[in-house]
């Protein structure tokens, strides 16, 4: 297996979020990617600039992180079409085996998201899994906070030889720090873009990691109907797949997420969480993830549940008092 590690550079509305275009956020105007075979070596780069035809002007903020010449952009780019033609063409377009690798999770939505725009076939497999080498990073190295690129290629005493923010010396850093990384005790933990949905619930994915499993269901209408799913609200046993029993049903932390606790007879306890998400159309999904947890977490979710519930009925008690106002 080949390793495609790329970066996206891309512009926005130049006069915010007002005037941009419904559903397409970010116009990518640069692609950069270098390709590492199973031992981390690099064996081929990949690099393109796209010729901006939505958002003509650079917003100041892309300017003042890229320091990207916007005549260079029209001079040298390519249509976005041409572009992804070419990158895909050069990463084997389906003739060979890569995985996709990004530090961070947004680059596989917006090459796709920019791909939709030009009404081109996505050619990416559901689910689209690949390796968000910043979360492998944060996983092994451990820390409250999450690295920039440039943080962690200083935390990681590596070479500065190339400038940062530009799409084809990110990518050539993060292969570094693959080539570095204890990459073989993380690389089960595979991530999963979120662009393309389970449309029905024979899709929809399960994922088992070493620590934990991931759910993704298809999408529904509401947040009560995902709620409602048994498929969403069922607490089996990440370990030996049993359903348990909940010792603490689903309840409500915020209007995006949920926790529960069950108890396996063989492993113990078993905390849920449920985050409601967006999905592109408008609808929702849901993320439901399931790991062991110590005797402390019935404790813990009993004071938490208990906090939620007075925080609801705290807001439910202004909303009467402001109706009487009215």
């Amino acid at each position: 297996m080949n390793y495609i590690v790329f970066d996206l550079e891309w512009n926005q509305n130049p006069g915010g979020k007002e005037g941009a275009v419904v559903g397409f956020p970010f116009e990518i105007i640069e692609i950069g990617a270098v390709k590492l075979n199973e031992r981390m070596e690099q064996i081929d780069s990949f690099h393109q600039f796209v010729k901006p035809q939505v958002y003509r002007k650079l917003h100041y903020k892309i300017l003042e992180v890229t320091h990207m010449d916007l005549e260079v952009l029209k001079q040298e780019g390519k249509p976005f079409p041409e572009a992804i033609q070419n990158f895909l063409d050069w990463c084997g377009n389906g003739k060979q085996d890569i995985r996709f690798c990004t530090w961070g999770s947004m680059d596989l939505t917006e090459l796709q998201r920019n791909m939709e725009f030009y009404y081109l076939d996505n050619p990416f497999p559901m689910p689209l899994l690949y390796y968000d080498i910043q979360k492998l990073y944060k996983l092994l190295n451990g820390g409250e906070s999450v690295l920039s690129l440039d943080q962690a290629v200083e935390d990681m005493g590596l070479k500065e030889e190339r400038p940062f923010h530009q799409a084809l010396d990110d990518a050539y850093y993060t292969g570094k720090i693959m080539g570095h990384m204890a990459f073989e005790k993380v690389k089960e933990y595979l991530s999963m873009d979120y662009y393309q949905l389970p449309s029905v619930r024979e899709e929809e994915v399960c994922l088992k990691f070493p620590s934990y499993t991931k759910y993704v269901s298809r999408t529904f209408e509401t947040k009560e109907d995902a709620l409602r799913d048994k498929n969403v609200g069922d607490i089996i046993c990440p370990q030996c797949g049993r359903m348990l029993r909940k010792k603490i049903r689903w309840f409500s932390v915020n209007q995006r997420l949920e926790l529960g606790l069950g108890i396996c007879p063989e492993h113990g306890y078993v905390r849920g969480k449920i985050r409601i998400k967006k999905a592109e159309g408008g609808d929702v999904f849901v993320i439901k993830t399931l790991r062991l947890a110590g005797t402390e977490m019935l404790e813990d979710l009993s004071l938490r549940r208990e906090e939620a519930k007075k925080k609801k009925t705290e807001r439910n008690k202004a909303k009467r008092q402001a109706q009487k106002k009215k």
